[in-house]
């Protein structure tokens, strides 16, 4: 858990970015710009200005090699879904695993599949901690 504190927290915007890059890898500006103006009323240069934030924060690598710079997730997407969390679990549940699990099943309606999942998943860890 020690590494997770270590990950530069993304904004809203950056981890919409980052998403992007996790699903399409290696991307453009302008290929990240084309996935996102339908979500977001922004334009190229916004992106080209986030992107170069990120790279500052550790968030991305950029390739400079050719004309158009290419950007990559510097972070893997396990690893940053799992520090927001902490962070979540620790700044607005007081580190309480049982409120924030709560607090996230009341938040919406799940599908049988979805709760079903969740079941799978609680009687394994009963299993692990049996």
């Amino acid at each position: 858990m020690a590494q997770d504190a270590n990950l530069p927290k993304p904004s809203p915007a950056e981890l919409e970015i980052l998403r992007v890059l996790w699903k399409r890898g290696p991307s453009t500006v302008r290929e990240v710009h084309e996935e996102l103006k339908s979500a977001r009323d922004a334009g190229y240069y916004t992106y080209l200005k986030l992107l170069q934030i990120m790279a500052q924060k550790g968030l991305v690598h950029r390739d400079e090699s050719q004309r158009a710079h290419i950007y990559e997730a510097a972070v893997p997407e396990d690893a940053t879904e799992h520090s927001l969390v902490s962070d979540t679990l620790e700044r607005y549940f007081e580190g309480s695993v049982q409120r924030l699990i709560m607090r996230a099943l009341e938040a919406r309606e799940f599908s049988d599949e979805e709760l079903e999942e969740i079941r799978r998943l609680m009687d394994s860890i009963d299993t692990e901690e049996s």
